[in-house]
């Protein structure tokens, strides 16, 4: 099998011949599967199972060619127009290592890059330009934190940042002492945010922590839920203290990995 027989298959797929499913598809109707089958391939490299991995390449890679193909038929641009780009667009961000420049560090190759953005015209208006709309919200707040940190405005120590975090939960009860909805939610987006700016602070990407952490918890509510059903009882009927108890041997038998 090769890269050439997967792109004429998906063509099939979409001829006159082709599946009815597959035939009917549109860029618009496809951003579901793209963004599900992206997710699918963050869970299995989370599982480090390389031969899911593999399998949520592959479905990632069907996807890129089945977008292809509705743009070829529409005239537009084909797979190996993507492929050209991307070569051309790799080669041209890395001229010290297909041309002459000189980097050290990845500091010098940030510097000239931002240069280079100039001279050809995409330097944007804002350094927060061109971060996805789409994002996951702390993905995305990431990102903006990261561009901002990079021209200096940023804390020097962490204990800066936990004083700010300590301000806004201060805040944040204010706001439920008052029982403003408008204002909880506003508070509760700055706690958020300061907790986005520690995780930059210590190297974690806070959105693969908050799914790994949500994977604990759902591997350790399932051991709950096993041993209730093994003594006979169902949760509802369970106390918090009896649950409590639960959770704490789930947390020294369950594996601490999603």
């Amino acid at each position: 099998m090769h890269f050439e027989e997967l792109i004429k298959i998906v063509e099939k797929l979409r001829g006159p011949e082709g599946c009815p499913w597959d035939k009917e598809q549109t860029r618009e109707s496809l951003k579901p599967f793209l963004i599900e089958e992206l997710y699918e391939l963050l869970d299995a490299l989370d599982e480090n199972n390389s031969e899911g991995i593999k399998e949520e390449l592959g479905d990632m890679l069907f996807q890129i060619v089945l977008h292809c193909q509705l743009f070829k038929e529409q005239g537009l641009f084909d797979i190996n127009d993507v492929i050209e780009n991307i070569t051309r667009k790799m080669i041209r961000r890395h001229p010290h290592v297909f041309g002459s420049k000189n980097f050290k560090t990845p500091k010098e190759v940030m510097t000239w890059w931002e240069e280079h953005k100039k001279k050809e015209g995409k330097s944007k208006e804002s350094v927060i330009e061109g971060i996805p709309k789409t994002l996951p919200a702390l993905l995305k707040a990431q990102k903006i934190q990261h561009k901002a940190s990079r021209v200096g405005f940023d804390w020097e120590k962490i204990e800066d940042i936990f004083k700010k975090l300590d301000e806004e939960i201060n805040e944040f009860k204010c706001a439920l002492d008052k029982k403003n909805q408008k204002e909880i939610e506003d508070e509760l987006g700055d706690i958020f945010f300061v907790l986005v700016r520690i995780s930059n602070f210590v190297g974690v990407n806070p959105e693969d922590a908050l799914r790994k952490t949500t994977g604990k918890f759902i591997q350790r509510f399932r051991h709950i839920e096993m041993k209730a059903s093994e003594q006979g009882k169902k949760l509802s009927d369970m106390t918090l203290e009896e649950m409590d108890a639960l959770w704490e041997e789930a947390k020294k038998t369950v594996n601490s990995e999603p």
